[in-house]
């Protein structure tokens, strides 16, 4: 079997349309990130800290002892807002993203940011989002199921559980249901990487945009000209800046690349490195407008765990936003399919060597965590299928930014 992702006909199947693979979303944590990095003003802390969504889904989870912080990027693949109600049409519309009722709840991205205690280089994991993994925290589901379904498939059951309790505020139950789908996110990223979660952000597809916007544009460079009528890319070859409607038509291309997702997360990561850049060379955080702007919106659509301190973090993160972090890619086996979906198969015990080996072992979950010392049940390698291996990619490299294809 192909360590390549197969080439599918966009048409031919739900779980591989245009509309279904979004991922965009990479860039909706990554510019989650970008605001939490930069409210350095105490002035401007205050009102980020006590207006942005919190969340109390990292209630009683073990947190690292080592004083380093590992926080999940989740980008939430949602046409609705935080209330449930359905994206405005214009936003829609210039999103490329069809109806409100396209897509459900899946975290489409999921990235964990490692930043160390003493200030060195931060590290980046992206999971892909079609990794076949053990769900955890979801009622009566423990089987292996695409890891960014974790989310979605919680908040189906508690919703259907209030339902049953007679709750019939729609706020209500998706308030509630998207705290259960947190949490089940959370326990199952904890439990397939095998290290504590200490944070959480996450975004939705509005909030992307609206970030994205606020930048000003964002700098990316390309090998060779790119169209894509489905995403709407069209891109002339060489460095070029992108607005927030171009942003995501980038993200979103798949047609002409041969890896599919797993070459997407390339052009996620090579917009991360541009978003850096803008912000560390723009005066974004010394214009009182643009900052003010890119605040507002991080209100608006963000959610955090409740208790973040905010200001320390940024104080211990202070290299992210000059460019000090390493993107990997998490290795996959190869391809596999359940149940006619495509799914990527993953060696469990590898992954979370790999990581253990990137973040040191003192950073690692304690073994009563569920997953954290053994493979998930039915793990299972395609014979033919070679490893692949990680895949690194400086976010700044000497002040410049990553090419692609």
């Amino acid at each position: 079997m192909s360590a390549h992702r197969r080439k599918t006909d966009p048409g031919t199947r739900g779980t591989r349309g245009p509309h279904r693979r979004i991922g965009r979303t990479l860039l909706l944590t990554g510019c989650v990130l970008t605001v939490l990095v930069g409210a350095t003003g105490w002035y401007l802390y205050d009102d980020l800290a006590g207006s942005i969504g919190s969340s109390k889904a990292l209630e009683g989870a073990e947190k690292s002892q080592s004083g380093d912080l590992n926080i999940l990027l989740m980008g939430l693949d949602s046409r609705r807002d935080q209330n449930g109600e359905p994206l405005p049409e214009a936003v829609l519309d210039k999103l490329h993203a069809g109806s409100s009722d396209i897509g459900g709840y899946n975290t489409n991205t999921l990235i964990l940011l490692h930043v160390p205690a003493d200030g060195g280089k931060a590290k980046a994991f992206s999971v892909p989002r079609d990794d076949f993994v053990t769900m955890h925290g979801v009622p009566g589901d423990t089987g292996k199921q695409k890891i960014k379904e974790a989310y979605g498939r919680a908040k189906a059951k508690r919703e259907e559980q209030l339902s049953g309790q007679g709750v019939t505020d729609r706020r209500e139950l998706e308030r509630e249901g998207r705290e259960a789908g947190r949490k089940a996110s959370i326990a199952t990223v904890r439990a397939f990487l095998g290290v504590p979660i200490d944070h959480f952000a996450e975004l939705n597809l509005a909030g992307f945009y609206h970030l994205a916007d606020a930048l000003g544009g964002v700098p990316v460079c390309l090998n060779k000209p790119a169209k894509d009528k489905n995403s709407g890319a069209d891109f002339p070859a060489g460095r070029q800046t992108l607005n927030g409607q171009q942003s995501l038509a980038f993200v979103r291309q798949r047609m002409g690349l041969d890896g599919g997702d797993l070459d997407r997360t390339k052009r996620q990561q090579a917009f991360l490195a541009g978003a850096t850049k803008k912000l560390n060379d723009g005066g974004t955080f010394t214009d009182p407008v643009k900052l003010l702007k890119l605040i507002d919106t991080a209100k608006q659509d963000v959610v955090t765990d409740q208790g973040w301190d905010l200001m320390s973090f940024v104080k211990q993160a202070k290299n992210l936003s000059g460019g000090h972090v390493e993107f990997t890619t998490l290795p996959i086996e190869g391809f596999g399919s359940n149940h006619g979906a495509d799914i990527n198969v993953v060696d469990d015990m590898k992954i979370k060597r790999l990581i253990a080996e990137q973040i040191g072992p003192r950073a690692s979950a304690s073994p009563s965590v569920p997953g954290a010392a053994s493979s998930s049940p039915g793990a299972s390698t395609p014979d033919s299928a070679p490893a692949a291996s990680p895949e690194k990619r400086s976010a700044i490299d000497g002040g410049g930014i990553p090419c692609v294809d």
